[in-house]
This record gives structure tokens, sequence and C-alpha cells, in this order.
């Protein structure tokens, strides 16, 4: 009986873990538990307003399987129609991190359109060192990426 019991709840974990798994952010975008990216803020807005707004829930679309939130239906109906254009490079991951063959948070109020691409970056302070070469660090950010962008986390953060 114990057995069963078991086998049961084995059953049961197993499906829960493969349901997670299948609504998760893809493993190459910066997501949080919720699959909320940038920490919930606009991604248009650093376009069109030159600033970093909070998103609200209420307009929100989804890329890579992440969600994206933002300040205005306008901005939502833009990211959607163009997502590649107005999501962060590196699936949001710091850029410098990238360069540094790591997959890092950001803050989402330390970033930098370059050529027409949002980065962003871990805080102020790596921000600061990532704009000392930006042509350089992006040079390796970019070689880089194509090797780490399928590896989770875990595994980068344990080499």
């Amino acid at each position: 009986m114990k057995i069963v019991t078991l086998l049961k709840s084995a059953a049961i974990a197993a499906s829960l873990i493969v349901s997670s798994i299948s609504f998760a952010a893809d493993i190459d975008v910066n997501a949080n538990a919720n699959d909320i990216a940038i920490h919930g803020y606009d991604a248009v807005s650093y376009f069109t307003d030159s600033k970093a707004v909070k998103g609200n829930q209420k307009y929100s679309a989804t890329y890579k399987s992440a969600i994206y939130q933002f300040s205005s239906e306008s901005n939502r109906d833009q990211f959607r129609n163009n997502p590649e254009k107005f999501a962060p490079q590196f699936g949001g991951f710091c850029a410098m991190g990238v360069a540094l063959d790591k997959k890092l948070d950001t803050d989402p109020t330390a970033w930098k359109i370059v050529e027409g691409k949002l980065y962003l970056n871990l805080n102020k302070a790596v921000q600061k060192k990532w704009l000392s070469d930006v042509p350089g660090h992006l040079a390796t950010a970019e070689r880089v990426w194509s090797g780490i962008q399928g590896v989770s986390i875990a595994t980068l953060n344990a080499e």
C-alpha cells in the first residue's frame, strides 16, 4: 500500500514539474518566477520616452514565453507588432555580464540604447564599466552570447 502511495505521489510531482517547465519563460530570457520580463518595466518606453517606466499588468504581451508589461495600450500594441525591435538584447540579461560569460539579472534603470537596440546592466556601477568601451564589450558579448544563450543560469554560475 505504501509503495502505491509513493508511486502516485511521484507521478503527481513529475506532472507538476513538467507543467511548470512548459509554461516557464525560455531559458534565453531573463524573467522572474512569474515569467515577468524586465521586472515589469515597459520595454517600449525606453525608445518612446527615453526613460525607464514601470508597466501595468493590465497592458501585457508575451514574447519568448516571458510576459512583458507596458504603461499604455499603445506601447503594448507597438511591442506586439515588432517585439524584436523593443525586447532587450541578450534576452534581458546584463550586457556586461554576457561579455563576461555570465547571465546576470538587471536593474531596469541601468539601460542604454545603442544603434536602435536596448541593453540592460546589472546596476549603475556595472553600467559605468560597460559604457567605458561599448563597442568592445558589445563585440565580446555578441560573440559569447551564442555559446551561453541556451545554457541555464545555474550551469553558468557553477563554472
